[in-house]
């Protein structure tokens, strides 16, 4: 079984520098066009299931990637982006004006990092990642599923099955918008065969 995991789109947010989590914001124009150009790139991949984030930014997605193919959407809470709590709509810049610290163990050592109320910590992230698997472990359905979700999310899903530490968390690849990750899952092992691609951008 395949699994093709994929970021969002652009959001106007995105382009703004703020922080999204579990708000939303509306995908651009670009990242529109981008999920239609990965809609054209599997195109001629049957998908027999499709995960999707709850965000609207992600059903957007979702939606121009299938396009006009009679596929069903299964929103999945646990692949919401991590909940930022107070800090969504903050641009990074005022965060980093308002919460130096915590600013710079977001995103430089997560394993330092301590979230504001109602917000996630890494932990909480990982966990739901591992949940996650499980659900995709237990799979029936088909040979190829598709999963829209968030960076943070897939990079999670990194974290879990390589084995990494929460403080390689960030480490490359770089998640741009609509890159593609293909995880294969046979005999119960989990290979990457394909991380946070974006060859469908080149498409003219």
């Amino acid at each position: 079984m395949k699994i093709y995991i994929v970021r969002h789109g652009e959001t106007e947010w995105n382009i703004e520098g703020r922080l999204q989590g579990w708000k939303n914001s509306d995908l651009t124009k670009k990242g529109i066009e981008n999920a239609k150009k990965l809609g054209e790139y599997l195109n001629n991949i049957s998908f027999d299931k499709i995960y999707c984030s709850p965000a609207g930014r992600a059903i957007q997605t979702a939606n121009y990637i299938i396009g006009d193919r009679k596929l069903e959407i299964t929103t999945e809470e646990k692949l919401k982006e991590m909940g930022f709590g107070m800090l969504e709509g903050l641009k990074h810049d005022e965060m980093k004006e308002r919460y130096p610290k915590q600013q710079d163990n977001l995103w430089n050592n997560p394993h330092l990092y301590e979230p504001f109320k109602d917000g996630e910590s890494y932990e909480d992230i990982l966990k739901r990642a591992n949940e996650f698997i499980e659900i995709l472990r237990k799979e029936q359905t088909g040979d190829n599923i598709l999963v829209i979700s968030h960076a943070a999310f897939i990079k999670a899903l990194f974290v879990v099955i390589k084995n990494l530490s929460v403080e390689e968390f960030w480490s490359s690849p770089y998640m741009y918008d609509t890159c593609l990750t293909i995880l294969e899952i046979q005999d119960n092992n989990l290979n990457l065969l394909l991380e946070a691609d974006v060859s469908h951008l080149q498409l003219t």
